[in-house]
Protein backbone atom coordinates (compact mmCIF):
# COMPACT_ATOMS: atom_id res chain seq x y z
CA UNK A 1 0.00 0.00 0.00
CA UNK A 2 1.29 3.24 -0.90
CA UNK A 3 1.21 4.90 2.39
CA UNK A 4 2.51 8.39 0.51
CA UNK A 5 0.15 9.27 -1.94
CA UNK A 6 -2.57 11.33 -0.55
CA UNK A 7 -4.81 14.56 -1.57
CA UNK A 8 -7.31 16.25 1.35
CA UNK A 9 -8.34 18.52 -1.48
CA UNK A 10 -9.38 15.61 -3.53
CA UNK A 11 -10.80 13.42 -0.98
CA UNK A 12 -12.61 16.41 -0.13
CA UNK A 13 -14.28 16.49 -3.38
CA UNK A 14 -15.22 12.70 -2.98
CA UNK A 15 -12.40 10.74 -4.24
CA UNK A 16 -10.60 8.95 -1.71
CA UNK A 17 -7.26 7.33 -3.40
CA UNK A 18 -5.97 6.07 -0.19
CA UNK A 19 -9.58 4.02 -0.37
CA UNK A 20 -8.37 2.80 -3.51
CA UNK A 21 -5.11 1.60 -2.51
CA UNK A 22 -7.15 0.09 0.68
CA UNK A 23 -9.16 -1.92 -2.20
CA UNK A 24 -6.43 -2.83 -3.77
CA UNK A 25 -4.89 -4.39 -0.78
CA UNK A 26 -8.03 -6.43 0.16
CA UNK A 27 -8.41 -7.95 -3.13
CA UNK A 28 -5.18 -8.89 -3.74
CA UNK A 29 -5.62 -12.55 -2.09
CA UNK A 30 -8.56 -13.30 -4.69
CA UNK A 31 -6.73 -11.94 -7.60
CA UNK A 32 -3.49 -14.45 -6.44
CA UNK A 33 -6.28 -16.99 -6.47
CA UNK A 34 -6.51 -16.82 -10.25
CA UNK A 35 -3.14 -16.86 -11.17
CA UNK A 36 -2.06 -20.12 -14.60
CA UNK A 37 1.16 -21.02 -15.61
CA UNK A 38 0.81 -18.19 -18.01
CA UNK A 39 0.94 -14.90 -15.90
CA UNK A 40 3.81 -12.81 -15.53
CA UNK A 41 2.89 -10.35 -13.38
CA UNK A 42 1.71 -8.98 -10.09
CA UNK A 43 -1.47 -7.15 -9.56
CA UNK A 44 -0.71 -3.05 -9.88
CA UNK A 45 1.14 -2.75 -12.97
CA UNK A 46 -0.12 -0.24 -15.43
CA UNK A 47 -1.08 -3.58 -18.11
CA UNK A 48 -2.18 -6.81 -17.40
CA UNK A 49 -0.21 -9.63 -19.53
CA UNK A 50 -0.45 -12.98 -20.86
CA UNK A 51 2.82 -14.93 -21.75
CA UNK A 52 2.19 -16.40 -25.46
CA UNK A 53 5.55 -16.83 -26.61
CA UNK A 54 5.73 -20.31 -26.51
CA UNK A 55 2.40 -21.00 -28.33
CA UNK A 56 2.82 -20.77 -32.13
CA UNK A 57 -0.19 -21.15 -35.28
CA UNK A 58 -3.11 -19.74 -32.24
CA UNK A 59 -5.60 -16.81 -32.73
CA UNK A 60 -6.82 -14.29 -29.94
CA UNK A 61 -10.29 -14.01 -29.27
CA UNK A 62 -11.44 -11.10 -27.23
CA UNK A 63 -15.03 -10.52 -25.96
CA UNK A 64 -16.56 -7.76 -23.50
CA UNK A 65 -19.53 -6.89 -20.93
CA UNK A 66 -21.33 -5.89 -18.31
CA UNK A 67 -23.87 -6.79 -15.73
CA UNK A 68 -26.38 -4.55 -16.84
CA UNK A 69 -29.31 -3.43 -14.63
CA UNK A 70 -29.21 -6.82 -12.46
CA UNK A 71 -27.00 -4.46 -10.52
CA UNK A 72 -30.18 -2.78 -9.54
CA UNK A 73 -31.07 -5.74 -7.52
CA UNK A 74 -27.96 -5.80 -5.96
CA UNK A 75 -27.64 -2.97 -4.51
CA UNK A 76 -31.39 -3.23 -3.17
CA UNK A 77 -30.00 -6.63 -1.57
CA UNK A 78 -26.72 -5.28 -0.57
CA UNK A 79 -25.04 -8.01 -2.09
CA UNK A 80 -22.09 -7.71 -3.69
CA UNK A 81 -19.95 -10.93 -4.12
CA UNK A 82 -21.64 -12.63 -6.93
CA UNK A 83 -22.49 -10.13 -9.72
CA UNK A 84 -18.47 -10.37 -10.60
CA UNK A 85 -19.25 -14.08 -11.53
CA UNK A 86 -22.34 -12.82 -13.83
CA UNK A 87 -19.44 -10.16 -15.05
CA UNK A 88 -17.10 -12.98 -16.12
CA UNK A 89 -19.50 -15.46 -17.35
CA UNK A 90 -21.09 -12.89 -19.83
CA UNK A 91 -17.45 -12.21 -21.40
CA UNK A 92 -16.15 -16.19 -21.06
CA UNK A 93 -19.48 -17.83 -22.31
CA UNK A 94 -19.25 -15.23 -25.20
CA UNK A 95 -15.38 -16.56 -26.37
CA UNK A 96 -15.77 -19.83 -25.58
CA UNK A 97 -18.54 -20.00 -28.45
CA UNK A 98 -15.56 -19.67 -30.75
CA UNK A 99 -13.60 -22.89 -29.01
CA UNK A 100 -10.95 -20.72 -27.53
CA UNK A 101 -9.85 -21.33 -24.03
CA UNK A 102 -10.01 -18.15 -21.72
CA UNK A 103 -6.44 -17.10 -20.87
CA UNK A 104 -7.66 -13.69 -18.45
CA UNK A 105 -9.86 -11.47 -17.44
CA UNK A 106 -9.73 -7.58 -16.77
CA UNK A 107 -12.87 -5.82 -14.47
CA UNK A 108 -13.90 -2.12 -14.59
CA UNK A 109 -15.55 -0.98 -11.34
CA UNK A 110 -17.25 2.96 -11.34
CA UNK A 111 -18.77 3.68 -8.35
CA UNK A 112 -20.11 6.99 -6.50
CA UNK A 113 -18.21 6.25 -3.28
CA UNK A 114 -15.42 3.85 -2.93
CA UNK A 115 -15.66 1.56 -0.13
CA UNK A 116 -12.79 -0.64 -0.15
CA UNK A 117 -14.79 -3.77 1.87
CA UNK A 118 -17.39 -3.29 -0.86
CA UNK A 119 -15.18 -3.22 -4.05
CA UNK A 120 -13.35 -6.54 -2.64
CA UNK A 121 -16.02 -8.53 -2.42
CA UNK A 122 -17.24 -7.53 -5.97
CA UNK A 123 -13.82 -8.08 -6.74
CA UNK A 124 -14.20 -11.76 -5.05
CA UNK A 125 -17.33 -13.04 -7.28
CA UNK A 126 -15.08 -11.62 -10.46
CA UNK A 127 -12.21 -13.67 -9.37
CA UNK A 128 -14.24 -16.98 -8.35
CA UNK A 129 -15.85 -16.49 -12.24
CA UNK A 130 -11.97 -16.63 -13.29
CA UNK A 131 -11.14 -19.67 -11.19
CA UNK A 132 -14.35 -21.49 -12.64
CA UNK A 133 -13.65 -20.20 -16.44
CA UNK A 134 -9.76 -20.80 -15.99
CA UNK A 135 -8.37 -17.50 -16.91
CA UNK A 136 -6.63 -15.13 -15.13
CA UNK A 137 -7.87 -11.85 -13.21
CA UNK A 138 -4.58 -10.10 -14.52
CA UNK A 139 -5.65 -6.28 -13.58
CA UNK A 140 -8.33 -3.77 -13.49
CA UNK A 141 -9.80 -0.35 -12.61
CA UNK A 142 -11.73 1.12 -9.91
CA UNK A 143 -13.13 4.82 -10.25
CA UNK A 144 -14.76 6.96 -8.07
CA UNK A 145 -17.03 9.12 -9.45
CA UNK A 146 -19.12 11.45 -6.99
CA UNK A 147 -21.61 13.51 -8.66
CA UNK A 148 -22.18 10.79 -11.30
CA UNK A 149 -23.23 7.70 -9.34
CA UNK A 150 -24.86 7.71 -5.94
CA UNK A 151 -22.86 6.81 -3.19
CA UNK A 152 -23.90 3.25 -3.07
CA UNK A 153 -24.08 2.72 -6.71
CA UNK A 154 -21.94 1.41 -9.21
CA UNK A 155 -20.98 -0.61 -12.84
CA UNK A 156 -19.13 -3.41 -13.59
CA UNK A 157 -17.68 -4.35 -16.95
CA UNK A 158 -14.87 -6.62 -18.07
CA UNK A 159 -12.74 -7.57 -20.53
CA UNK A 160 -11.62 -11.39 -21.39
CA UNK A 161 -9.10 -12.61 -24.25
CA UNK A 162 -9.19 -16.08 -24.89
CA UNK A 163 -7.21 -18.30 -27.58
CA UNK A 164 -7.28 -20.87 -30.21
CA UNK A 165 -5.89 -22.91 -32.55
CA UNK A 166 -7.27 -21.04 -36.09
CA UNK A 167 -7.85 -24.56 -37.17
CA UNK A 168 -9.71 -25.91 -34.71
CA UNK A 169 -11.82 -22.74 -34.99
CA UNK A 170 -15.50 -23.20 -34.61
CA UNK A 171 -17.13 -22.44 -37.76
CA UNK A 172 -20.91 -22.23 -38.05
CA UNK A 173 -20.53 -23.26 -41.47
CA UNK A 174 -19.81 -26.38 -40.66
CA UNK A 175 -23.86 -27.07 -39.41
CA UNK A 176 -25.67 -29.50 -41.54
CA UNK A 177 -29.71 -29.91 -41.88
CA UNK A 178 -30.11 -33.03 -39.40
CA UNK A 179 -27.80 -31.77 -37.41
CA UNK A 180 -28.83 -32.10 -33.42
CA UNK A 181 -29.26 -28.92 -30.89
CA UNK A 182 -27.97 -29.78 -27.02
CA UNK A 183 -29.32 -27.21 -24.66
CA UNK A 184 -26.91 -26.16 -21.36
CA UNK A 185 -29.53 -25.64 -19.12
CA UNK A 186 -28.89 -22.05 -17.60
CA UNK A 187 -28.98 -20.77 -13.56
CA UNK A 188 -31.96 -18.58 -14.32
CA UNK A 189 -32.43 -14.65 -15.71
CA UNK A 190 -28.73 -14.70 -16.07
CA UNK A 191 -27.60 -11.17 -16.72
CA UNK A 192 -30.27 -10.08 -19.10
CA UNK A 193 -33.89 -8.80 -19.43
CA UNK A 194 -34.04 -7.19 -16.12
CA UNK A 195 -35.20 -4.01 -17.28
CA UNK A 196 -38.58 -5.42 -18.15
CA UNK A 197 -37.97 -8.15 -14.73
CA UNK A 198 -37.54 -4.82 -12.43
CA UNK A 199 -40.55 -3.64 -14.19
CA UNK A 200 -42.94 -6.18 -13.82
CA UNK A 201 -42.57 -6.72 -10.07
CA UNK A 202 -42.33 -2.73 -9.68
CA UNK A 203 -38.87 -3.64 -7.51
CA UNK A 204 -37.88 0.00 -8.02
CA UNK A 205 -40.76 0.90 -6.18
CA UNK A 206 -41.40 -1.26 -4.16
CA UNK A 207 -38.08 -3.32 -3.34
CA UNK A 208 -39.51 -5.66 -0.68
CA UNK A 209 -41.04 -7.70 -3.11
CA UNK A 210 -37.32 -9.19 -3.21
CA UNK A 211 -38.26 -11.01 0.05
CA UNK A 212 -41.32 -12.27 -1.12
CA UNK A 213 -40.92 -15.95 -1.32
CA UNK A 214 -43.36 -18.12 -4.16
CA UNK A 215 -44.24 -21.07 -3.57
CA UNK A 216 -42.65 -22.11 -7.06
CA UNK A 217 -39.24 -20.72 -6.60
CA UNK A 218 -38.86 -22.51 -3.40
CA UNK A 219 -37.03 -19.20 -1.98
CA UNK A 220 -37.35 -14.97 -2.26
CA UNK A 221 -37.51 -13.29 -5.38
CA UNK A 222 -34.57 -11.47 -4.91
CA UNK A 223 -32.50 -14.99 -4.01
CA UNK A 224 -33.54 -15.64 -7.49
CA UNK A 225 -33.03 -13.17 -9.46
CA UNK A 226 -29.64 -12.77 -7.80
CA UNK A 227 -28.36 -16.01 -8.56
CA UNK A 228 -25.11 -15.76 -11.06
CA UNK A 229 -24.85 -16.82 -14.35
CA UNK A 230 -23.52 -20.35 -15.17
CA UNK A 231 -20.32 -20.63 -16.70
CA UNK A 232 -20.05 -23.01 -19.37
CA UNK A 233 -16.42 -22.93 -20.11
CA UNK A 234 -15.16 -25.99 -18.62
CA UNK A 235 -18.13 -28.50 -20.19
CA UNK A 236 -17.17 -26.90 -23.26
CA UNK A 237 -13.85 -27.39 -23.52
CA UNK A 238 -14.41 -30.94 -22.67
CA UNK A 239 -17.02 -31.44 -25.68
CA UNK A 240 -13.86 -30.40 -27.82
CA UNK A 241 -11.21 -32.95 -26.37
CA UNK A 242 -13.44 -35.24 -27.17
CA UNK A 243 -16.25 -35.23 -30.35
CA UNK A 244 -16.55 -32.40 -33.25
CA UNK A 245 -18.24 -29.40 -32.16
CA UNK A 246 -20.38 -27.79 -35.28
CA UNK A 247 -21.04 -24.76 -33.12
CA UNK A 248 -22.32 -22.64 -30.19
CA UNK A 249 -24.87 -20.20 -29.19
CA UNK A 250 -24.82 -18.13 -25.89
CA UNK A 251 -28.29 -17.39 -24.95
CA UNK A 252 -28.21 -13.74 -23.90
CA UNK A 253 -30.64 -10.91 -24.64
CA UNK A 254 -33.02 -11.54 -27.74
CA UNK A 255 -33.18 -15.26 -26.22
CA UNK A 256 -33.48 -18.04 -28.54
CA UNK A 257 -34.95 -15.80 -31.68
CA UNK A 258 -31.90 -13.69 -31.79
CA UNK A 259 -28.82 -15.96 -30.68
CA UNK A 260 -29.45 -19.10 -32.08
CA UNK A 261 -29.66 -18.05 -35.51
CA UNK A 262 -26.33 -16.64 -35.06
CA UNK A 263 -24.57 -20.29 -34.90
CA UNK A 264 -26.21 -21.53 -38.32
CA UNK A 265 -25.38 -20.74 -41.61
CA UNK A 266 -27.99 -19.28 -44.13
CA UNK A 267 -30.45 -21.25 -45.71
CA UNK A 268 -30.57 -23.53 -41.97
CA UNK A 269 -32.23 -22.37 -39.02
CA UNK A 270 -33.30 -24.24 -35.81
CA UNK A 271 -36.44 -26.41 -35.20
CA UNK A 272 -37.97 -26.48 -31.41
CA UNK A 273 -40.93 -28.03 -30.14
CA UNK A 274 -41.46 -26.05 -27.21
CA UNK A 275 -42.24 -29.30 -25.18
CA UNK A 276 -38.19 -30.17 -25.12
CA UNK A 277 -37.13 -26.57 -23.19
CA UNK A 278 -37.04 -27.15 -19.74
CA UNK A 279 -38.44 -23.73 -18.74
CA UNK A 280 -37.18 -22.89 -15.34
CA UNK A 281 -40.08 -21.62 -12.92
CA UNK A 282 -38.90 -17.91 -12.34
CA UNK A 283 -39.59 -17.64 -16.15
CA UNK A 284 -43.41 -18.94 -15.48
CA UNK A 285 -43.65 -16.62 -12.37
CA UNK A 286 -42.25 -14.02 -15.00
CA UNK A 287 -44.39 -14.62 -17.67
CA UNK A 288 -47.57 -14.81 -15.65
CA UNK A 289 -47.04 -12.06 -13.52
CA UNK A 290 -46.14 -9.78 -16.21
CA UNK A 291 -49.10 -10.98 -18.70
CA UNK A 292 -45.55 -11.45 -21.18
CA UNK A 293 -47.11 -13.00 -24.75
CA UNK A 294 -45.00 -16.30 -25.03
CA UNK A 295 -43.00 -14.84 -28.18
CA UNK A 296 -41.65 -11.98 -26.24
CA UNK A 297 -40.58 -14.48 -23.32
CA UNK A 298 -38.61 -16.74 -26.23
CA UNK A 299 -37.58 -13.73 -27.92
CA UNK A 300 -36.40 -11.85 -24.32
CA UNK A 301 -34.87 -14.35 -21.81
CA UNK A 302 -32.99 -17.67 -22.30
CA UNK A 303 -35.59 -19.74 -20.57
CA UNK A 304 -33.35 -22.30 -18.97
CA UNK A 305 -31.32 -22.56 -22.22
CA UNK A 306 -28.20 -20.85 -21.35
CA UNK A 307 -26.25 -22.05 -24.41
CA UNK A 308 -26.69 -24.22 -27.23
CA UNK A 309 -24.70 -26.63 -29.15
CA UNK A 310 -24.66 -27.96 -32.96
CA UNK A 311 -23.34 -31.30 -33.12
CA UNK A 312 -24.12 -34.55 -35.40
CA UNK A 313 -27.03 -36.49 -34.54
CA UNK A 314 -24.87 -39.38 -34.21
CA UNK A 315 -22.77 -37.46 -31.38
CA UNK A 316 -26.05 -36.02 -29.49
CA UNK A 317 -25.98 -39.01 -26.63
CA UNK A 318 -22.58 -39.02 -26.12
CA UNK A 319 -22.12 -34.97 -25.83
CA UNK A 320 -24.82 -34.89 -23.12
CA UNK A 321 -23.50 -37.65 -21.38
CA UNK A 322 -20.10 -36.00 -21.24
CA UNK A 323 -21.56 -32.51 -20.08
CA UNK A 324 -23.75 -34.44 -17.37
CA UNK A 325 -20.33 -35.88 -16.19
CA UNK A 326 -18.87 -32.66 -15.59
CA UNK A 327 -21.86 -31.69 -13.72
CA UNK A 328 -24.00 -29.57 -16.15
CA UNK A 329 -27.81 -30.42 -17.32
CA UNK A 330 -28.00 -31.26 -20.79
CA UNK A 331 -30.54 -32.16 -22.77
CA UNK A 332 -31.71 -32.31 -26.53
CA UNK A 333 -33.06 -29.14 -27.46
CA UNK A 334 -33.91 -29.80 -31.19
CA UNK A 335 -32.79 -30.22 -34.97
CA UNK A 336 -31.13 -27.53 -37.72
CA UNK A 337 -33.52 -28.25 -40.68
CA UNK A 338 -33.73 -25.78 -44.21
CA UNK A 339 -35.55 -22.81 -43.84
CA UNK A 340 -35.13 -18.73 -43.37
CA UNK A 341 -36.75 -18.07 -40.13
CA UNK A 342 -33.92 -18.59 -37.77
CA UNK A 343 -35.42 -20.59 -35.26
CA UNK A 344 -39.03 -22.70 -35.57
CA UNK A 345 -40.92 -22.84 -32.37
CA UNK A 346 -43.77 -24.65 -32.20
Amino acid sequence: MNRNSRSESYKKSGVDIEAGYRAVELMKESVASTRTALSCDEIGGFGGAIDISSIDGNVLVSGTDGVGTKLKIAFLMDRHDTVGIDCVAMCVNDIICTGARPLLFLDYIACGKNIPEKIASIVKGVAAGCVEAGCALVGGETAEMPGFYSADEYDLAGFSTGIVRKDRMLDKKNAKEGDAIIALASSGVHSNGFSLVRKIFNIDSNPSILDKTYPDLGESLGEALLRPTRIYVRPVLKLLESLSIKSISHITGGGFFENIPRSLPEGLMAAIDKKDVRVLPIFKLIEKEGEIPERDMFNTFNMGVGMSIVVDRADEKRAIELMRREGFDAYHLGYVEKGSEGVRLW
